[in-house]
């Protein structure tokens, strides 16, 4: 039998730790494919400036001082953990073997943690309010005639539907901009933790040491004319027809925003039509425009 000594400990942290770095490592997320990460310094951020951007005009007399509308729209930071504990009599029997892989999975999970706040929130997209008021797959964002913001809003939509379609949801988005579609917003990065001290209440009271990860974070959106959310067919038509929607948004005043769709995210489930739509040589016997048109993701958390 061992005896749990400070070095023992010391040891088993560098161990525990190593594993978890070689987890988080090892994973292969995929959320800064429609994502950008914001830094956080705050309990949360508030993106005023998503109502407007300034654009280049020709430069006559004083500067036009463009006041960014304040919308208000607020992200607020929360607060993930996963914990493992080690029972004392594991250390003392030398039965460590199966905490390695725990603790790599730990690594792992928090490497793949933004996948599952920034895919799923597109999904909340068709029921989820963004900068503007309405839910971020609406028919009725508000663009206004005059740069200023004022006038008759015309509606406009970024989402498409059909009554008798009952599948899983897909998205066209712009992904070439400085901003994408989604918001990760970084309060603090996945940090490894531990309570390893003899005199720990946990070690006193359950004898048991217990290792583990916390980070604190969030997900929100950025610009809705950056996304095209479908609850229809995935077929080519239908497909061009969402592309075709997304190059016409235009800002206030009749700016045109110049929205280029790169991706096409699906679930798993609609992997092999997608599949099929943008890699194919052929389309009916005929050449496929859409080969290579977009970029698929598959996304492993839809």
């Amino acid at each position: 039998m061992a005896i749990v000594t400070p070095a023992i400990l010391t040891s088993l942290q560098t161990g525990f730790k190593k594993n978890f770095q070689d987890g988080l490592s090892e994973a292969k997320p995929q959320f800064s494919a429609i994502a950008t990460v914001i830094k956080s310094t705050t309990k949360s951020n508030t993106y005023g400036w998503l109502g407007k951007f300034p654009r280049l005009k020709q430069w006559v007399g004083s500067r036009d001082v463009q006041s960014m509308k304040a919308h208000g729209y607020s992200i607020v930071n929360d607060d993930f953990e996963a914990t493992v504990s080690v029972g004392r009599n594991d250390i003392e029997d030398d039965e460590l073997g199966v905490y390695a892989p725990l603790m790599q999975e730990m690594g792992r999970s928090a490497a793949i943690h933004p996948d599952e706040m920034c895919f799923p929130l597109l999904e909340a997209g068709f029921s989820t309010l963004c900068y503007d008021g309405q839910n971020y797959f609406d028919t009725d964002h508000p663009v206004y005639p005059n740069a200023d913001g004022t006038g008759t809003a015309e509606s406009v939509a970024n989402m498409a539907t059909d009554d008798a379609y009952s599948g899983p949801a897909w998205y066209v988005l712009d992904t070439s901009k400085v901003l994408k579609p989604i918001i990760f917003q970084e309060r603090k990065k996945p940090q490894f933790v531990s309570m390893t001290k003899s005199d720990d209440e946990a070690v006193f009271t359950s004898k048991e040491f217990r290792y583990g990860v916390d980070c604190r974070d969030a997900a929100g959106f950025s610009f809705w004319q950056l996304a095209f959310g479908n609850k229809r067919a995935l077929t080519a038509d239908n497909l061009w027809d969402a592309i075709k929607q997304m190059r016409t948004f235009k800002a206030d005043g009749g700016r045109k925003l110049g929205i280029r769709p790169t991706t096409l995210v699906v679930p798993p489930e609609l992997e092999d039509v997608a599949t099929k739509l943008l890699e194919r040589e052929l389309d009916s016997n005929s050449s496929n425009e859409l080969k290579g048109r977009l970029t698929l993701l598959v996304a492993d958390y839809l």
